[in-house]
């Protein structure tokens, strides 16, 4: 499987033109006074595309992420972007992040080396890993899926391959959130002897509750009917995305404000931050991670994981639970917030954390609670 160092080199034609459609942008109309609560706010969309198109830098951003060790790879057929950092340490292990959407790899850019040096950000150089952080298939400089079927699970089986035969990985940990989350419990459910330990960010995967299963807690009540009202009050992008998202990509692809918008409203809402989105993130770190979706023309391709996701989900069998040593990181404003006895009808849970804060995009916005706990899981299997 041939392997060749990757730079991100987007060409003047791709930034020109994002440029010239931002300034022709056709505007909505909005009920005055009524913030965000139809969805993403005029006032804040507007600011954003003058800062986008004045005075955002790309070629600053992509000039930070090439100083990471970025590669693409053909694995089984597909093209796949990865960064792929070393560990400074005696003894580092080979962890794999997978991220979600709307996110991409650039929400690991904090973490990254934080977990390959640990020494140089005020850790312990015993607690090095080596980094994997791929785009997953149809995301950002990874090939865009050209059939069907390319649920979190097929992903998990991808990913396989590029640890152990292109990256020679034997066993390996994973990490992840949202999708990314998903694609680890598929991991350590497909692939267990592959797995050193796993570290997720909320609990993806369904257990099952059919006959001869525990009886409920009042607990797992409450996070069942929590997660019903989420789903009827925020879940209508997933809904549509699971279902019809050839029609969603259109406008998404043509209208750099709509992707901006599409994806802005969701950072907004999923992250602790008071409905003040600047308080956690800068333009730059929002912009970049859209930007990244417009020069790439990944955001119709990304969200068919949904669709495809939807008809291959993650069953556990009756009694059947994830064997592989897992550590579950809950934050209070993530999109959801399971108890524990939750978490351990799906995995063999050896650490719990409730987070006192933060949200769903815990690599971007709290990288430090979030590199604490996977080096604590992680100690105690090296």
């Amino acid at each position: 499987m041939a392997v060749e160092s990757f730079r991100i080199s987007v060409p003047d034609s791709v930034l020109e033109d994002l440029r010239r459609r931002i300034a022709a942008t056709r505007w909505p109309d909005e009920i005055p006074g009524t913030g965000w609560d139809y969805g993403a706010n005029m006032a804040y969309m507007k600011d954003l595309a003058d800062y986008w198109l004045n005075q955002y830098d790309w070629r600053k951003h992509e000039a930070f992420l090439n100083g990471f060790a970025q590669f693409r790879a053909d694995v089984d057929g597909t093209g796949v972007h990865y960064i792929h950092q070393k560990g400074k340490g005696p003894n580092p292990i080979p962890l794999l992040i997978t991220h979600g959407w709307p996110s991409t790899f650039w929400e690991m850019h904090k973490i990254i080396p934080m977990l390959s040096d640990p020494a140089s950000h005020g850790g312990d150089a015993a607690d090095a890993f080596d980094v994997v952080v791929p785009s997953m298939p149809s995301f950002g400089f990874s090939d865009r899926t050209t059939e069907r079927g390319w649920s979190f699970l097929r992903v998990s089986d991808l990913w396989v391959k590029l640890m152990t035969e292109v990256l020679g990985y034997e066993k390996f940990g994973a990490q992840g959130g949202d999708w990314g989350a998903g694609v680890t419990a598929g991991l350590g459910h497909r692939h267990r002897d592959r797995m050193i330990g796993l570290h997720v960010a909320g609990v993806s995967a369904m257990p099952d509750l059919g006959a001869g299963s525990r009886q409920l807690s009042k607990a797992e009540e409450d996070f069942l009917a929590a997660r019903t009202r989420w789903r009827e009050e925020e879940g209508a992008y997933g809904h549509i995305q699971g279902t019809k998202p050839q029609t969603l990509s259109y406008g998404l692809t043509d209208s750099p404000v709509g992707l901006a918008a599409w994806i802005v409203e969701k950072f907004r809402a999923w992250t602790d931050c008071s409905g003040d989105l600047e308080s956690v993130y800068t333009k730059d770190e929002l912009l970049t991670n859209i930007t990244i979706y417009w020069v790439t023309q990944t955001i119709g391709s990304s969200v068919r994981i949904y669709y495809e996701s939807t008809r291959d989900p993650l069953l556990l069998k009756p009694g059947e639970r994830i064997e592989v040593p897992t550590a579950v990181a809950c934050f209070p404003r993530d999109i959801s917030y399971p108890p524990r006895e939750w978490g351990e009808r799906v995995f063999d849970v050896r650490q719990w954390t409730e987070m006192p804060d933060g949200g769903h995009f815990a690599a971007l916005e709290k990288p430090e609670r979030l590199v604490q706990d996977i080096r604590s899981h992680f100690r105690t299997l090296r």
